[in-house]
């Protein structure tokens, strides 16, 4: 069987959906594996790198795909690379299935078996696969990070002789796995740090992390999804959110907002009475602009200053990390194909919950509902 990796060709994405190490774990599997050229440069692996590791390099789109059995990408494949597939083959990159329709309906009209890392369920088994979790890691390191180098004021406490600084008051929305890490990463900063989520079992987590958890009270697990994500809550409960958010956010230094919903947009919990209500200076880092937002001025991939208040709209922090990420990402796009390859074979198992879950369309239909529910009415 033979494995492409394709170099992207998104403006910005500079990580790479195998790495050398990777690239020779998959052979060392059975598989046979085609680099496009220039596929790893952005970050800094270079086609004698994977040459040495057993790769094949390839010099553009079509000869690295023609006869390969299995594609690897991080982002969604552009409707010619679709065309220059076998039918038949696999497809597997980040690919947020509801916001593709177009691309979907055309892998199944080549029979493409797809495969959506941001659809790995969320289990201990799964761990290693969870591309998610990686690359939010990643974000939330990062959007401190620069955060910080948007403020006008010191992060820690300082005690100096012509006067002590007080600290930061930062304040984190979603205590999900990119939550936490900013939490960490503040309060490392020196930081005043709290955090707010909707699901109240994250409470112990966030403050072992050295946070303060912001309390809404409720008699119900409003926010509390399947698999551990958040999920919409009630009007009565959004009504307070929005009391105690307008009331955080207006003593907040630096502001980040981790809040998503799988496969819908994202929540608005910052409108722009909010974000006027803030301190001159304050920043808001907003980390669901990918999916538009959870402030109401956040413009995907810029920087607003309104009326003082910077708002940072970056949608791919992990690809200014794209060593790391690209690291992270190959071994998991590596776990989750070595876990469907059985005695050099690759075994497609429809009842396996990781397999099943993460697969959006197989010969020739839509597998994933949501999905499919929405391409059914566009």
């Amino acid at each position: 069987m033979i494995a492409a990796i394709l170099k992207e060709n998104i403006q910005g994405e500079t990580r790479v959906a195998a790495t050398p190490k990777t690239v020779k774990e998959l052979i060392d599997n059975g598989l046979q594996l085609r680099v496009q050229s220039g596929a790893g440069e952005s970050s800094f692996h270079s086609d004698q790198a994977y040459k040495d590791a057993g790769g094949e390099i390839t010099p553009d789109v079509s000869s690295t795909l023609s006869g390969a059995n299995i594609v690897l990408k991080v982002s969604p494949l552009t409707l010619d690379e679709v065309d220059a597939l076998d039918e038949g083959s696999i497809y597997v990159s980040l690919l947020q299935t509801t916001k593709e329709i177009a691309l979907v309906k055309r892998l199944t009209e080549k029979k493409v078996t797809g495969f959506s890392m941001h659809l790995i369920p969320r289990t201990t088994l799964a761990q290693s696969m969870d591309a998610l979790s990686s690359q939010a890691n990643i974000a939330g390191y990062k959007s401190v990070l620069v955060g910080a180098a948007h403020l006008a004021v010191y992060m820690p406490l300082l005690m100096t002789a012509a006067g002590t600084i007080p600290p930061a008051k930062v304040l984190i929305i979603g205590a999900g796995v990119a939550g936490l890490q900013a939490i960490a990463t503040a309060n490392r900063l020196g930081a005043q740090v709290e955090a707010f989520d909707v699901r109240p079992e994250v409470k112990e987590q966030v403050e072992s992390l050295g946070a303060k958890f912001v309390e809404i009270e409720s008699q119900d697990k409003e926010g509390v999804g399947d698999g551990g994500y958040a999920k919409e809550t009630s009007d009565d409960y959004k009504k307070q959110q929005e009391l105690k958010i307008k009331e955080r956010t207006a003593k907040s230094d630096l502001v980040i907002t981790t809040a998503l919903i799988p496969g819908k947009p994202a929540p608005v919990l910052i409108n722009k009475d909010m974000v006027e209500n803030m301190k001159r200076g304050s920043v808001i880092i907003d980390l669901a602009s990918e999916n538009g937002g959870n402030c109401e001025l956040t413009q995907k991939d810029k920087v607003v200053n309104h009326n003082g208040i910077i708002i940072d709209g970056t949608s791919n922090f992990p690809a200014t990390m794209q060593v790391h990420a690209s690291q992270l990402y190959a071994r998991n796009v590596s776990s989750f194909v070595n876990y469907m390859i059985k005695e050099g074979e690759l075994k497609l198992d429809l009842e396996d919950e990781i397999i099943a879950g993460a697969m959006f369309t197989h010969k020739g239909e839509i597998t994933h509902q949501q999905t499919n529910e929405l391409a059914t009415n566009t």
